[in-house]
């Protein structure tokens, strides 16, 4: 098999692999469609947000901010990284992404100006350089039936969730972005159960990097995670369906339901034990979107149009944080 053919056929079964997952999950509610006459404007921005394309992608599922008002979005269908600004409503092509890549989470780390990205079905991670765009790393994370499909970062390095196995990955993260070997951290408690659908999926940190809080989709729930030992722990909420990518600041959590087109903003209390939703944010521009990143009080979504027999190109949303 050539290395295109390769590729292609990655990213095919990446796209079906996460659209299949999705589709998996109980489905609360319908699709939205797509604002009543809407052309997919440049960056159609407004009161229910701002529509920002990303030109010529074959796919999208994660987002990361950048600095100041920079983000990054992945193209899950080659592995291709885009790069926008927020304020002005405008992402290019950023990175070429090699042969056989997807993309799938990601995050930046500012400090050290490194981009991770999850590979799905690679099992594997990537680490760009994102002042130059130029790779640093291709990480086998895991082997055998694996989805790698999010990733956070504290101060110590980065985390990576397998939507197929109750593991957690752990990339140390050096002074001057120096890159550790990669550690297994094996789950115990609630947040291992394996199912034949989607499991882990979203990761985010508190409390300084001290605690992880991983979304389960197919127990449609939040756990706690100790990094150090991998014992897990509810965090009791409402159910919370086709839940996907999550994203903390300070004590809240939000949470994005991508085959609902809703985020839930979820106050922790103190301990970490229970979460009261407090708001349900939707828009009219959201059409199954799947991670989300923060800038200031606006969240910026990336939009999966997971199932869409025509999507008609994919782009990034924003929306009041609220």
């Amino acid at each position: 098999m050539s290395s295109t053919t390769r590729r292609r056929a990655l990213a095919r079964a990446a796209v079906a692999a996460v659209a299949t997952g999705v589709l998996l999950a109980p489905a609360a509610g319908a699709v939205a469609a797509p604002p009543a006459g809407s052309q997919a404007p440049t960056a159609a921005a407004g009161r229910q947000g701002a529509f920002i394309p990303l030109p010529g992608a074959g796919g999208a599922e994660g987002i990361a901010a950048g600095k100041g008002s920079t983000f990054y979005a992945g193209d899950l269908s080659d592995g291709d990284i885009y790069r926008g600004d927020i304020r002005r409503g405008t992402a290019d092509v950023f990175i070429d992404a090699p042969d056989g890549r997807v993309a799938v989470g990601l995050k930046a780390d500012v400090r050290n100006d490194l981009l991770f990205v999850s590979g799905g079905l690679t099992g594997q991670a990537y680490v760009y350089d994102t002042r130059t765009g130029e790779s640093v790393a291709e990480l086998q994370l895991a082997t055998g039936d694996a989805f790698i499909n999010d990733v956070t970062l504290t101060k110590d390095g980065a985390y990576f969730t397998n939507s197929r196995s109750a593991e957690l990955y752990f990339v140390p993260v050096g002074p001057r972005g120096a890159l550790g070997d990669v550690e297994t951290i094996a789950l115990s408690g609630p947040a291992a159960l394996v199912t034949a659908g989607f499991n882990l999926n979203g990761i985010t940190s508190v409390d300084g990097g001290r605690t992880l809080i991983v979304a389960h989709s197919a127990n449609q729930a939040l756990y706690t995670v100790d990094p150090e030992t991998g014992v897990s722990a509810v965090i009791a909420t409402e159910a919370l369906p086709n839940v996907d990518g999550i994203l903390a600041r300070g004590g809240t959590v939000y949470a994005v339901q991508n085959r609902i087109n809703q985020v839930s903003r979820i106050d922790l209390s103190a301990d970490r034990t229970s979460g009261d939703v407090e708001d349900v944010i939707t828009s009219p521009l959201f059409e199954v979107p799947t991670t989300v990143a923060l800038f200031g009080n606006t969240l910026a979504l990336a939009n999966a149009k997971f199932g869409a027999v025509d999507p008609g190109g994919f782009e990034v949303v924003t929306a009041p944080a609220r």
